[in-house]
This record gives structure tokens, C-alpha cells and sequence, in this order.
């Protein structure tokens, strides 16, 4: 069965509800998340996609993301999804959201309100090969430099969430 995404408004307020592709072949508005995981050292968790995405695939991204599931609050579906692609729980914190769009060269549009949730893990993660690739722990420094001299090495989402972050909190 097809995951489905939680169309919404501008304001969040639910719309309905499409299947996962459909929506991103349309470019519809939809709820997300990302999650910003750091450790004592102030370094963030980021994750090397997995080489078969069906988008991204082999870019690092932040911690992990991924849709809310109806009737899912985004502290549930962020703890579900850091577990499932991450291999481990922490507490997280909902920092702020955003409205972005992202065209991809295989026709899909992510057009997302992106919930922006941050926590605190000190182990190295229990990466889920499915999903994640590899993953390393990095400086909001150096990750600002290395997007940078290296945009084509990071997700379109997490350079624009990125952005966002740090003009935001940091």
C-alpha cells in the first residue's frame, strides 16, 4: 500500500490526503519534517542517502527526514523515522517551519511545510542500510564551508533547510 502525505495550507491546516508519488509528481503542498540531531561537541548528525533512492541518492542530508502520517504528531513521526533510519531514540524539540520547493531533474517537486525538529545523541548511530548509506558527525561550521565548495555533494532540501536553520538559530 502507498504511504500517503497530509496535504495542508500555507497556515498547516490539513487539506487531505495523496499518495506519496502523486504528490510529489504534482508538486502539491504537503506536511514534513526534518530532524537536527547534535551531539555534546555541538557537531550535527548528518546521513549519506542510500545509492537506490528513488531521488537524492548518495547525497548527505541532515539527520533524517521523511511525512507525517495522519493523525501522527511531528515528535512522533520524527522519533519514528530517527528510529527506523538512524537506529536510535532521543528526545526532540520542535525549533520552527518553513515553506520550500525543490525541483528535481526527475520530475518530482518537493513542495513542502517543513517541520524543523531538534535533539541530542551522543553514540554513534545503528544506520539502516535500506536508507542510509553511511553518516558522519560535522561543525554547523563545516558544513556551512563544505555546501559551499561542494553543493553538488548535499540534498536540495538540506542546503535550502540548512540555510533556514542557520539563519534562524544559529
Amino acid at each position: 500500500m502507498e504511504e500517503k502525505v497530509i496535504l495542508v495550507s500555507e497556515s498547516d491546516h490539513q487539506l487531505g490526503l495523496m499518495g506519496k508519488m502523486e504528490a510529489h509528481e504534482k508538486g502539491m503542498l504537503h506536511r514534513a519534517f526534518s530532524v537536527f540531531v547534535f551531539n555534546k561537541q555541538g557537531e550535527l548528525l548528518l546521513q549519506q542517502r542510500a545509492t537506490d533512492k528513488y531521488h537524492s541518492p548518495g547525497l548527505w542530508t541532515n539527520t533524517c527526514c521523511s511525512h507525517q502520517r495522519e493523525g501522527e504528531s511531528n515528535i512522533q513521526a520524527g522519533k519514528r523515522r530517527l528510529k527506523e533510519e538512524m537506529g536510535f531514540d532521543c528526545d526532540l524539540e520542535e525549533s520552527f517551519w518553513f515553506i520550500y520547493k525543490a525541483v528535481f531533474d526527475n520530475g518530482l517537486t518537493e513542495h513542502e511545510l517543513d517541520h524543523v525538529l531538534v535533539g541530542y545523541y551522543d553514540k554513534d548511530p545503528l544506520i539502516n542500510l535500506e536508507e542510509v548509506a553511511s553518516f558522519k558527525w560535522m561543525s554547523l561550521e563545516k558544513v556551512k564551508n563544505d555546501i559551499k565548495e561542494r553543493p553538488d555533494h548535499y540534498s536540495e532540501w538540506f542546503k535550502i533547510i540548512f540555510k533556514e536553520y542557520d539563519e534562524r538559530l544559529v
